[in-house]
């Protein structure tokens, strides 16, 4: 037996025409009610089209309009193949002198995971040079990593190293996904934050399908520094983090 949702209709789709709300529109209202009513649970699928244009008496694009305007309000992702998914609520991402992403998503009770999507060795431009105290020019390490809460992406980022002093820390983070372990392998143990500037942007075509989200969809942009006990960088960091999936709380 196949158990229907009860959504949140106070009216029909034809008294909304009537009254001159859009049909997909007033459909993406009552959907997103039911969501603050907790009918549909953060992380569950939203049911499918077929069924939504069913309950509403209206057709799949007018349905397909609807979670479109409630993807763009940040309160469901489509995933290709799989279904809509409610949005989990934000996770909060304290920043602190010890800024760890696995701690902190960890400690919220999410499965935190990263992956590297490439690397290169490229040589440092005046501001990575700047942030890391190198001469313009020196070799340094560049890494892409994609990370995630629950299996959903929530930040982009670009990473670089001195190539020099850490040689071959792409394969190391490839094989422990994890920056603390990369670090401690050539001996920084232990290693904080010196400085973090947090801008806003707009998602663009690389950035949203990372991260899968909708183009124009807000972004936080975090740069950061990071360094060893004696003060050293040995790091830096531009992250690129979807707006609507966690909040930066800075702790003094």
């Amino acid at each position: 037996m196949t158990q229907r949702t009860s959504f949140n209709t106070d009216r029909s789709a034809g008294e909304a025409l009537a009254s001159g709300v859009s049909l997909w529109r007033r459909i993406a209202d009552e959907l997103e009610q039911s969501i603050a009513r907790g009918i549909f649970k953060p992380g569950s699928k939203l049911p499918g089209e077929i069924d939504i244009a069913e309950r509403f008496g209206v057709n799949r694009h007018t349905v397909r309009r609807a979670i479109a305007a409630l993807a763009q309000r940040g309160l469901v992702r489509a995933e290709r193949g799989s279904g809509t998914f409610i949005e989990q609520r934000r996770i909060p991402y304290p920043i602190r002198p010890r800024t760890r992403f696995s701690e902190i998503v960890g400690s919220a009770g999410h499965a935190a995971s990263g992956r590297l999507i490439s690397h290169s060795v490229e040589l440092a431009d005046i501001e990575v040079a700047r942030r890391l105290k190198l001469k313009p020019g020196t070799p340094a390490l560049r890494l892409e990593l994609l990370r995630h809460a629950d299996r959903v992406p929530v930040c982009a980022a670009c990473t670089w190293l001195e190539a020099q002093r850490f040689p071959d820390a792409a394969k190391v983070y490839s094989s422990s996904n994890s920056i603390t372990r990369m670090l401690a392998h050539f001996g920084v143990r232990t290693y904080t934050r010196k400085s973090t500037r947090v801008t806003a942007a707009i998602a663009q075509a690389a950035d949203a399908a990372a991260l899968r989200i909708a183009l124009g969809r807000p972004m936080l942009v975090v740069d950061s520094i990071d360094v060893d006990a004696g003060g050293a960088p040995v790091l830096t960091t531009h992250a690129r983090f979807a707006a609507d999936r966690l909040e930066l709380v800075i702790e003094t």
